[in-house]
């Protein structure tokens, strides 16, 4: 049979507010769940995130990180007789070769061939940057760049 204190509404899936600041007898009665005196026991009480009571606050007290950081991000930076002695005539040269001989740290890295040394093997080159002098450098071995 049906009692009294078994009936349970029938959906309590939207949660209703606490009800304070109704006599002594409803358990939130006095202070209204606020505890007894102080700043956010008044009305209109309002605090800053970060406020810490008038101190100093600790974002302010931590140095600052100062400067520039870019969003582009460098390139891998190789020589010419870094080349040199790792390939063969003929091989070719792409960021994932680089990557698995360990020269860059990622295959996904952009790479760029600086002219320091000199270079005494014709090889192929995909997907690399280079400077004016190492362009020029890789020319005259007979180097090929696609």
């Amino acid at each position: 049979m049906l009692k009294l204190h078994e009936l349970k509404p029938y959906n309590r899936a939207t949660k209703r507010r606490k009800v304070v600041g109704r006599g002594v007898g409803s358990g939130h009665g006095t202070f209204s769940t606020r505890g007894a005196k102080g700043q956010k026991a008044r009305s209109g009480s309002s605090i800053p995130v970060g406020f810490e009571g008038g101190r100093m606050p600790l974002h302010r007290q931590i140095p600052k990180r100062r400067g520039f950081t870019s969003r582009n991000t460098k390139a891998a930076v190789l020589n010419l007789n870094d080349l040199n002695n790792k390939f063969k005539a003929g091989d070719t040269v792409n960021p994932k070769v680089l990557f698995n001989l360990g020269l860059i740290n990622s295959a996904q890295e952009e790479v760029k061939i600086l002219s320091s040394g000199t270079l005494l093997k014709a090889l192929t080159f995909e997907k690399i940057k280079f400077s004016a002098a190492a362009l020029e450098k890789v020319q005259k071995a007979g180097g090929k760049i696609s």
